[in-house]
């Protein structure tokens, strides 16, 4: 399920073909449905969901005071390991993160996209890591409607520990040190623009501030949908506001729900 790029790209977003290659691959334009995980298909913090696996369902302030900004793969990487310092098998880490509650209507998107995946490719972009992701989509059985997830790589080492590192290094100033999910999603569909598979629409579902930077590689077609309250859709808002303008092209469609997404995407591929 997981994979990785290089930070570093030649060729990014949908590039233009001869009229021709347009025809002959026509076929396979489908429609791209992209998510963030945490806030978004579920309905917390994967990442702070985990320390309510430790008995005392808290951290002590000496973990908790060592966040830098910007570096939380960093941090998360001491809060692991102060996870097993505590005896926390792997076994009781799992069953906690299999419990985390799912945002409302999302299970029911999943379930379309799965049942339509000859129109709708899906890949999740996520500052969490590999397995917690893997562990949650495999309990609720809809790993089915994702092709590809993007996030930290994570492991467990000799001691047993869960270890997470960065997805990637990059030189975008927006992102944090880990992952910029804009060099992703570009890498992505230059990726299946060379395999011969384009896309005629792009929904981009996210909540956080590390969602407003691939907004900027997004067409005129294609759709943002931020959540309703969260941070990203503020940022949106504001730069709707400015007048110069020019770096936001795609439609904006805020949601609460999963349904709310749904609906949109079965308007959009006329289902």
């Amino acid at each position: 399920m997981f994979t990785s790029c290089s930070a570093t790209v030649k060729k990014t977003g949908r590039k233009s073909e001869p009229l021709t290659d347009v025809i002959q691959t026509q076929f396979k334009m489908k429609t791209l449905m992209v998510f963030d995980f945490d806030h978004t298909v579920v309905d917390d913090n994967s990442d702070t969901w985990v320390i309510r696996s430790l008995p005392s369902k808290t951290l002590p302030d000496s973990v908790k005071k060592s966040y830098r900004k910007g570096h939380w793969t960093e941090y998360m990487g001491r809060v692991m390991k102060y996870i097993g310092e505590q005896e926390v098998n792997p076994d009781m880490i799992r069953s906690v993160m299999e419990t985390i509650p799912f945002t409302a209507g999302m299970k029911d998107l999943l379930t379309f996209i799965s049942e339509h995946k000859s129109t709708i490719d899906c890949i999740v972009i996520s500052d969490s890591n590999s397995l917690f992701i893997d562990w949650i989509l495999q309990a609720s059985g809809l790993h089915t409607a994702i092709d590809q997830v993007y996030t930290n790589p994570a492991k467990f080492n000799e001691l047993g520990y869960i270890e997470v590192h960065n997805y990637h290094s990059h030189d975008c100033d927006q992102c944090p040190v880990n992952l910029c999910k804009k060099i992703v999603l570009e890498v992505y569909l230059s990726e299946q623009s060379d395999r011969g598979v384009e896309y005629e629409q792009v929904f981009y579902s996210g909540d956080g501030r590390n969602d407003f930077c691939p907004t900027s590689c997004l067409k005129g077609n294609d759709f943002v949908m931020p959540r309703k309250g969260y941070t990203l859709e503020k940022l949106l808002a504001t730069l709707q506001d400015q007048k110069d303008n020019t770096s936001l092209r795609a439609k904006v469609i805020a949601w609460s729900s999963g349904t709310d997404i749904l609906e949109e995407l079965k308007a959009s591929i006329k289902f």
